[in-house]
């Protein structure tokens, strides 16, 4: 990082994207699975080069459209409201389809067959949840023009992009990293976090959305009326 852009900056979106339920309950499932450790690391290497492709090529054709963070330019104001907004739109949703305290949560379709998952398909889903899924969309695309914003030079840039691709992806690679080394000890752990997050994933989802729509509707707003 410089001194023209922090760590405290980019975490924020950073944290959204890592704090994403699903892809975390996926992993841990393949982990289950008989070929829990290439699935396992195909899913950590496809979950990072998704984000690294959408954040890639927003870097490389974002140029100096972002501005800087003292005068941010009004696309990227433009781009931080619409971003808001469609968080705020799968937010709501997302809290209002969560399941009632009597039921059962609903696992998706996909994840029902993860055992059966050759390493080409275990690392192409965690690369469409990392770089198509809108909520992820949105938040790599704000880490991303906060970068362009930070002054840097673009070797500099490409090092925050690589920072904050780290951060995004800890909680994906953490189980894996856990299963490497303690093996079958950390299936009682990596089960029970398995459930809670099947379990909460609606409104976990909903509120970290409604809080990250909040945000950068609020920023965007706020610049774009000044």
């Amino acid at each position: 990082m410089s001194a023209e852009l922090s760590l405290g900056d980019v975490l924020p979106a950073a944290v959204g994207i890592a704090l994403s339920p699903v892809p975390i309950a996926a992993v841990i499932l393949m982990l289950f699975s008989e070929k829990a450790r290439t699935n396992g690391l195909a899913f950590v290497l496809g979950w990072i080069g998704g984000l690294v492709v959408v954040g890639g090529a927003l870097l490389l054709f974002g140029g100096d459209s972002a501005g800087s963070s003292e005068d941010p330019s009004q696309l990227s104001l433009a781009v931080r409201t619409a971003l808001g907004v469609l968080l705020l739109f799968v937010g709501v949703r997302q809290w209002r389809c969560r399941p009632g305290p009597d039921e059962q949560p609903e696992v998706p379709k996909w994840m029902r067959s993860i055992d059966a998952f050759s390493a080409g398909q275990a690392l192409g889903i965690a690369a469409l949840l990392s770089g198509i899924n809108p909520k992820n969309l949105a938040l790599n695309a704000a880490g991303v023009v906060t970068i362009m914003q930070g002054g840097l030079e673009p070797t500099g840039e490409w090092v925050a992009l690589a920072v904050f691709v780290a951060l995004a992806s800890i909680t994906v690679a953490l189980p894996v990293a856990y299963y490497l080394v303690a093996g079958q000890r950390a299936k009682a752990t990596l089960d029970s976090m398995k459930t809670w997050l099947i379990a909460n994933n609606a409104a976990v989802m909903g509120v970290l959305l409604l809080v990250f729509g909040v945000k950068l509707l609020a920023d965007g707003l706020q610049g774009l009326l000044s």
